[in-house]
C-alpha cells in the first residue's frame, strides 16, 4: 500500500522528475504563468505554494530593507531562502519570490495559485491547463479608473448643462453670440454677365476649340 508516498511518477526517474519540477516552478515564479498538462500543473502547484509559504512566514521582515534588518532577522531570511531553494534551483527566481511575490501574499493564508483548463493538446489529446499566480488585489484597486464626468453628473460638460438649465437666459445669449448658420445664397448672374456672356462665354469657346483641334488631329 502507498502510505506516505505522495506525488506521481510521471514515467520518469527520480532525478529527471525533480529537475522537471524545479525548472517548472522556477518558470512559474519568473513569468507568473505557465501552460502545461493538467497532471503536471497539479504537482507543480503543490511545490510552488510550499515555497511561497516559506517566504510568506517571514511576515513584516520582507517589507524591511536588508540594511535595517537585525542579525536574527537576517538569519531567518537566509534559512527561508535555503528551504525554498530545495524546490527551486534558480537563485534569480528565489530572489523574485522574496522581494516581489511573497510581500503580495502577506494577507493571504494559502491559495496563491490557480489552474484554468484550456482544452486538449493536439496529437495525444492530453488535457492542458494554465497555472498562474493570483494577481495582486491591492494593485487592481489602485489602477481602477475613476468615474467620468458625464456619468457622475460632474465635469465641465455636466456643469455647463446644469447652469443652462437653471438660467435659460444664458443659453439664449450664447445662441445669439454664436449665431445660427445662414442658408447659402444662390448665386444669381448679374444682367451684365448675361449680356456679355460673362465667365460662361470663354469656357464654352475653349471647349469648342479643344474639340475642333482633336478633330483635326484625328483627320490628319
Amino acid at each position: 500500500m502507498r502510505h506516505k508516498r505522495a506525488g506521481l511518477h510521471l514515467s520518469r526517474t527520480a532525478a529527471h522528475r525533480k529537475a522537471l519540477f524545479s525548472n517548472m516552478v522556477a518558470a512559474l515564479l519568473t513569468y507568473e504563468r505557465i501552460r502545461t498538462t493538467t497532471v503536471k500543473a497539479k504537482e507543480i502547484r503543490r511545490l510552488a505554494e510550499r515555497a511561497i509559504t516559506w517566504a510568506r512566514r517571514l511576515g513584516p521582515i520582507l517589507t524591511k530593507k536588508a540594511e535595517k534588518r537585525t542579525d536574527e532577522e537576517k538569519a531567518r531570511v537566509v534559512h527561508a531562502m535555503r528551504m525554498a531553494l530545495r524546490a527551486v534551483r534558480d537563485r534569480d527566481a528565489v530572489l523574485k519570490l522574496f522581494e516581489e511575490i511573497a510581500p503580495r501574499f502577506l494577507a493571504r493564508h494559502g491559495g496563491y495559485t490557480r489552474i484554468m483548463k484550456v482544452g486538449q493538446r493536439p496529437g495525444d489529446a492530453a488535457p492542458m491547463s494554465i497555472l498562474e499566480l493570483i494577481p495582486d488585489e491591492n494593485a487592481a484597486k489602485e489602477t481602477k479608473p475613476a468615474p467620468k464626468g458625464d456619468k457622475a453628473g460632474k465635469g465641465e460638460k455636466g456643469e455647463k448643462d446644469a447652469k443652462a438649465a437653471k438660467d435659460p437666459s444664458e443659453g439664449k445669449a450664447k445662441a445669439k453670440e454664436g449665431g445660427e448658420p445662414k442658408p447659402k445664397s444662390k448665386s444669381v448672374a448679374s444682367p451684365k454677365t448675361k449680356k456679355s456672356g460673362g465667365a460662361q462665354g470663354p469656357a464654352k469657346s475653349a471647349a469648342t476649340m479643344k474639340r475642333s483641334n482633336r478633330g483635326r488631329g484625328g483627320g490628319e
